[in-house]
């Protein structure tokens, strides 16, 4: 099965992504990364861009897909089986959610979706509870579209802030292939 991985920029959960990209590559799966252009190209505290670019081609084996341009034959030509977008910001969302395709990711999941293939979304927010809830509601009741479950992450201090949990991304890819979703989980 080939998987496509995308990540946007949730620079602070990328080593939980990388965890659950990792797995995905243990258990099997042809697995395909994807980036967005600021997730490819960000040096942050949380890494360099060029060490996160190594680590997920050396993970891998494959070079990653981080501009429009080669990220659109993935509908025509059939390329992957399921899309991941783990971790899934709110801007992403609210591209995805109002059919902007102006990223590697946004545009990848435009032309896998053009085959009715499914696309799982990792959530990871500081505004899930505020502006980006309609953009999760909204993909919610989309076709194609499932979730990786998630929560908020810390209550307290972060009070809109939702991300998924990073450990149940296999888990779902696996619901996903039977046209299932895992529906509920409290963490």
């Amino acid at each position: 099965m080939k998987i496509g991985y995308a990540l946007t920029g949730s620079f602070c959960t990328f080593s939980k992504a990388i965890d659950a990209l990792k797995e995905l590559v243990t258990q099997g799966y042809d697995v395909y990364p994807i980036m967005s252009e600021t997730a490819y190209n960000t040096d942050t505290r949380f890494g360099y861009a060029k060490d996160i670019q190594d680590e997920i081609t050396a993970i891998t084996g494959h070079s990653i897909i981080h501009k429009i341009e080669q990220a659109e034959p993935i509908g025509p030509k059939k390329m992957l089986d399921i899309l991941c977008i783990v971790p899934c910001t709110g801007n992403t969302l609210a591209k995805l959610a109002n059919g902007i395709a102006d990223t590697a990711v946004t545009m990848a999941a435009k032309s896998h979706l053009r085959n009715s293939r499914p696309v799982i979304i990792g959530v990871s927010t500081n505004d899930a509870l505020g502006g980006a809830a309609k953009n999760i509601g909204s993909l919610m009741n989309y076709k194609n579209y499932y979730f990786v479950p998630f929560g908020m992450d810390d209550c307290i201090h972060k009070t809109k802030s939702m991300v998924c949990d990073f450990s149940l991304v296999p888990d779902t890819v696996k619901k996903v292939e039977n046209g299932e979703e895992i529906l509920k989980k409290i963490f």
